[in-house]
Order: structure tokens, then C-alpha cells, then sequence
């Protein structure tokens, strides 16, 4: 039981990897693993240790997914379209971009508020 509960928790974790588009040694170096200890996660040799995984989840990781094959719920799902069309935007933006947005976003807050 243990090695198949293993075995579901590499590959999951493995799915995760793949859909941030890390190489093992990216995802390794994530939460300063080796490369090795990374590969074993994912063939179900050994499993990542909680440290690892809570820097995981601040880089992406649905570490929820990985332990027990539920997926987190998004905020994102509850968006309306033209709320996720602009989350789209601010994600597809470049740092200059993105920081602008936050500043007139911020400003016309203000403004709200007054």
C-alpha cells in the first residue's frame, strides 16, 4: 500500500511539473533538492518531505493535487469572463506592464474609496 501511495503521489507530482514546465532539476531546485531525490519522487522510490512541498505550493504546486488527487479550488474558476480576461492579461503582461496595471488599478481604488 504504501509503495502504490508513493507511486500516485510521483506521477501526480510529475503532472505538476509538467504543467509549470520545469525540468526535473528546476523542480528539484524549487525547494533546493537534488536532482536525484527529485527523479525518486517521481518513480515512487521515496516521497518529498513537507518542507519541499510548502515551497512547492508558493511557486505553483497544487500540493493538495499531488498528496491526494483533488485539486485545489481556483478563485479563478469564479470569475466572470471579463475578470479572468483581465487576470489573463496581467499574467501575460511584462514586469513593466504588470506593475502599471497595480498602480492604476490602486489609483482608481483611491479614488473609490474617497
Amino acid at each position: 500500500m504504501e509503495e502504490e501511495i508513493r507511486v500516485s503521489i510521483g506521477a501526480r507530482l510529475r503532472e505538476e511539473r509538467e504543467r509549470l514546465n520545469l525540468s526535473q532539476d528546476a523542480f528539484a531546485k524549487l525547494g533546493e533538492a537534488s536532482l536525484r531525490a527529485e527523479q525518486d519522487w517521481e518513480r515512487g522510490v521515496s516521497a518529498p518531505k513537507a518542507d519541499f512541498l510548502a515551497v512547492a505550493a508558493a511557486k505553483g504546486v497544487d500540493v493538495l493535487y499531488v498528496l491526494t488527487g483533488q485539486r485545489t479550488p481556483r478563485a479563478a474558476e469564479s470569475l466572470t469572463p471579463e475578470q479572468a480576461a483581465l487576470v489573463d492579461n496581467y499574467n501575460h503582461a511584462d514586469d513593466e506592464g504588470r506593475a502599471a496595471a497595480r498602480r492604476v488599478l490602486s489609483s482608481l481604488a483611491q479614488q473609490k474609496a474617497a
